[in-house]
C-alpha cells in the first residue's frame, strides 16, 4: 500500500477503493490541509440505483467519514442524453416529470448513508439540469467546444467500442462527455469542488473535466477512480440471473437484497466487507480468515451489515430472522415472497411463475424437469404436478437459495 499522509486517502486505500489518481501527491496534500468537497455523478434513468452503484455511494460515505464534503450530483440534465459508456444502444428518452420522480426516489437511499445539511462536511445533492438546462447552444460551443477535439473524443472507450461493434451513436450521446466535463468546471466555480470520483470506466470523462477547468480557469482539480468491480467468478457486480439488485425497498424486497449478500462467493467476502460495511479492519480480517462452513457466518455478517446500512435496522433483522426460519428450522420466514390463492390446488408451473422464480412458463418447466423445484423440501420433477393446499402455508423452493410461501386465503 502507498503511504498517504491524509486520513482520506489512507481510508480509501486500505478499504480497496483506489484504482487511478490524477495527482496522488497533490490530492494527499490538499486533503491534509482542510475540507475537500468531492462529487460523484449519478444519472436518474430509473427510480432506484442498483448494487453496481453502491461502491460509489460508499466512497462518498468514506469522504464524509474522513472529514470532507460529499456532493451528490444527480444528472437531471445528462439523463436526458444518456452516458454511452459500456452501452451498445441509445437510452430511451424520459419525461421531465419521470426524471424528477426518479431523483426523489433515489435520494431515499442517499439519506440513509450520508448526513445532509448546511455544515462544512454535510452532504448536499445538486442537479446538473439547473445549469445545463440554461446553456445556449452557441454559448456551449464557444465555452467548451474549442477545448475538445473530435480526434481525441474518438479514442475514448465509450465511443470507440460502440463504433467497433458497428452500433450507432447519436450526436446527442457524443456530447455526453463534454457536458460531464462542464459539470466539474461548474461545481468547482460554484461550490469549490476539487475532486471528482467514479468508476474506472469514467476515467476519460473525469480527465476531460480536469483539463477543461485548468484551461478555462487555471484551477487545479483532481480525479480518483475505483477498480472495475467484478465478483470472483468474473461477473459484473450487481447483475444476477434474475436481474439487477436494486437498492430501494420498493424495487427489491429486503429479503432478496439480504440474500444477494448472503450468497456472496467465499473469495469475495473480505473485499465486500471492506467496501460495503463500516466494520473495523481487524474484524474483517478475522471474518475473511474463516474456512469451510464457518465462512457462512461471515456472509451473514456481510448481509446484515449492508442491509442495515441501505435498508435500515428493522429490515436487516427481519431478513436474518427469515433466513434462520427457512434454512435452520425448515420453517416459513415472514419476509419471503408470498403467492395467495383461493383454490384447493394449483399447478407447480403457475406457482414458480407467480413467485417470480421463473420469468415464463417455459423457464418454469425447465426448472422442474431439471430437478430445481421443491415443495416443502420434496423435489418435484413432473411439470404437470398440482400442489394440494393441505395446510394454510406451504414452502416452495427454486434451487437451494430461493424460497417462497404458497398461502391459501
Amino acid at each position: 500500500m502507498t503511504q498517504y499522509s491524509s486520513s482520506l486517502l489512507r481510508l480509501l486505500d486500505e478499504r480497496g477503493y483506489i484504482h487511478q489518481l490524477t495527482d496522488a501527491e497533490g490530492l494527499d496534500k490538499l486533503a491534509s490541509e482542510g475540507v475537500v468537497p468531492g462529487y460523484i455523478g449519478f444519472d436518474a434513468t430509473a427510480p432506484s440505483l442498483h448494487v453496481g452503484s453502491l461502491v460509489q455511494i460508499m466512497m462518498l460515505r468514506r469522504l464524509q467519514q474522513a472529514g470532507h464534503k460529499p456532493v451528490v450530483l444527480m444528472g437531471g440534465g445528462t439523463t436526458r442524453i444518456g452516458d454511452p459508456t459500456g452501452r451498445d444502444e441509445s437510452r430511451k428518452m424520459l419525461s421531465d416529470q419521470t426524471i424528477e420522480d426518479n431523483i426523489a426516489s433515489i435520494f431515499t437511499v442517499f439519506s440513509k448513508l450520508l448526513k445532509f445539511g448546511d455544515g462544512p462536511t454535510d452532504a448536499v445533492m445538486v442537479n446538473n439540469h439547473d445549469w445545463l438546462g440554461k446553456l445556449g447552444y452557441i454559448e456551449l460551443l464557444q465555452e467548451v467546444g474549442t477545448h475538445f477535439t473530435v480526434n481525441r473524443m474518438l479514442t475514448f472507450d465509450s465511443v470507440k467500442l460502440r463504433l467497433e461493434r458497428e452500433q450507432p451513436m447519436t450526436f446527442l450521446e457524443f456530447n455526453y462527455m463534454i457536458l460531464q466535463g462542464y459539470d466539474f468546471r461548474h461545481l468547482n466555480k460554484d461550490m469549490g469542488v476539487r475532486l471528482q470520483m467514479g468508476g474506472s470506466d469514467q476515467w476519460g470523462n473525469i480527465v476531460n473535466g480536469i483539463e477543461l477547468t485548468r484551461r478555462k480557469d487555471g484551477k487545479e482539480v483532481f480525479g480518483l477512480t475505483t477498480p472495475l468491480l467484478t465478483t470472483a467468478d468474473g461477473k459484473k457486480m450487481g447483475k444476477t440471473a434474475a436481474g439487477a439488485v436494486w437498492l430501494n425497498e420498493d424495487a427489491l424486497p429486503a429479503w432478496d437484497f439480504w440474500q444477494f449478500w448472503r450468497n456472496t462467493d467465499d473469495r469475495d467476502v473480505g473485499k465486500f466487507l471492506r467496501l460495503f460495511t463500516d466494520l473495523p479492519l481487524d474484524e474483517i480480517m478475522r471474518l475473511e480468515s474463516l474456512e469451510g462452513s464457518e465462512i457462512n457466518a461471515a456472509k451473514v455478517v456481510l448481509a446484515n451489515e449492508v442491509t442495515r446500512l441501505v435498508r435500515g435496522e428493522d429490515a436487516a433483522k427481519a431478513a436474518e430472522a427469515t433466513a434462520a426460519a427457512t434454512f435452520a428450522g425448515g420453517g416459513l420466514g415472514q419476509d419471503l415472497p408470498v403467492l395467495e390463492i383461493t383454490e384447493d390446488s394449483i399447478g407447480i408451473i403457475d406457482v414458480l411463475v407467480g413467485l417470480g422464480f421463473a420469468a415464463s412458463r417455459g423457464e418454469a418447466k425447465r426448472l422442474v424437469t431439471g430437478g430445481g423445484a421443491r415443495v416443502d423440501g420434496v423435489s418435484v420433477t413432473d411439470e404437470g404436478y398440482r400442489i394440494p393446499l393441505l395446510s394454510e402455508e406451504i414452502r416452495v423452493s427454486s434451487g437451494k437459495k430461493k424460497h417462497g410461501i404458497l398461502r391459501r386465503v
